[in-house]
Parts: C-alpha cells; sequence; structure tokens
C-alpha cells in the first residue's frame, strides 16, 4: 500500500506516510488516492484545495471555522519545515483542549489528516515553508474563528518562542472565552 495511516494521540487525527519512490531523477509519490484513505479511515470528500508561503519563524492560527461551515483538513508542507498543531475544540469530546503536533516536512512527506471539530495552526521553522491542505468545506469569511497560539491553558510547546503573526492571529480569544456550543 502506498500510504501507512497512523492514529495519533487524539485518535480521530492522523498522521499519513506516503511510500515514497526514489531513484537518480529524484522520487515519486502519490498524495492521495480516495480509496485508500477511506480504508485508512478518512471517509472525507474534500471540495477546495489550498497554499501558503510562509517564512521562518511565521506561526499561523489557531483557526478553525464555525458550523456549518467547519473543516476538515489534510496538510502538506511541500518545501520546507513546520510544526503542526491540531486542538480538539469539539465540546462533548473527551479529549477537548487537548492538541497533538507533528513536524511536517519536505523531508519527511508526512501529510496530517485534522476532522471537523479542531482549531488549526503552524509554525514554519525553516527558512520559508509552502504548505498545502485540502479542506472538505468551502471557506466562509463570516464563520471564521481562531484561539490566540499562547493560551495557557492549551499548554502548547511553540519552537519558536516569538513567532510572526498577523494582527488577526494577535487577537484571538483564549479557548475558554469561546461559545462552541
Amino acid at each position: 500500500m502506498p500510504f501507512e495511516f497512523k492514529r495519533l494521540e487524539i485518535e480521530d487525527v492522523i498522521l499519513v506516510k506516503p511510500k515514497v519512490f526514489p531513484d537518480n531523477r529524484g522520487y515519486f509519490m502519490e498524495m492521495f488516492r480516495e480509496d485508500m484513505f477511506i480504508e485508512g479511515g478518512i471517509k472525507t470528500r474534500f471540495v477546495q484545495d489550498n497554499h501558503s508561503y510562509s517564512r521562518k519563524g511565521v506561526l499561523r492560527g489557531l483557526h478553525f471555522q464555525y458550523e456549518p461551515y467547519s473543516q476538515a483538513k489534510l496538510v502538506f508542507c511541500a518545501k520546507g519545515t513546520i510544526f503542526d498543531v491540531a486542538v480538539d475544540i469539539r465540546p462533548d469530546s473527551p479529549t477537548f483542549g487537548k492538541h497533538v503536533s507533528v513536524i511536517l516536512s519536505d523531508m519527511n512527506h508526512y501529510m496530517l489528516f485534522i476532522p471537523r471539530g479542531f482549531a488549526h495552526g503552524f509554525q514554519v521553522l525553516s527558512d520559508e515553508a509552502y504548505v498545502f491542505y485540502k479542506v472538505d468545506n468551502y471557506y466562509a469569511p463570516g464563520h471564521e474563528g481562531g484561539i490566540i497560539w499562547n493560551d495557557p491553558d492549551l499548554n502548547i510547546t511553540w519552537p519558536i518562542k516569538d513567532p510572526i503573526l498577523s494582527e488577526k492571529d494577535k487577537k484571538w480569544p483564549r479557548l475558554s472565552e469561546l461559545n462552541l456550543k
């Protein structure tokens, strides 16, 4: 099988490890194959692809969309290295407020599947990073939400302590201040 699917500490978040076929020209890998993703536990139908470019120290997040526009994501770092984080914001979940983090890079080729009901963010560790992600619902500007990146209740250990943030990302509330029901 060209993919390995590993459930993380929060079981609904899945690390996808594609099989890479290197040769003297470079390498080849499959990025997405619906039948195998379904078999691996990802039954999501993706409808939009997004791409971001960021430089070292940039932190994007922690973002989510409110219902009915919440989004599942499949995140891939095509160039560079990122510290990627998913925070469970499902109010009735036994792992509410917990997070998982992984390193995604152009060297490991890993992808992270983040289901609906999670806030997502990443920090760039390399000089630059190109991040691509698929989503299963269209972006709805009037339904976007976020959590402040350094919310002490989340206890995320970001690798770079003084990140570069957008004005919007500097102003998100703490998780405890959100109305998620």
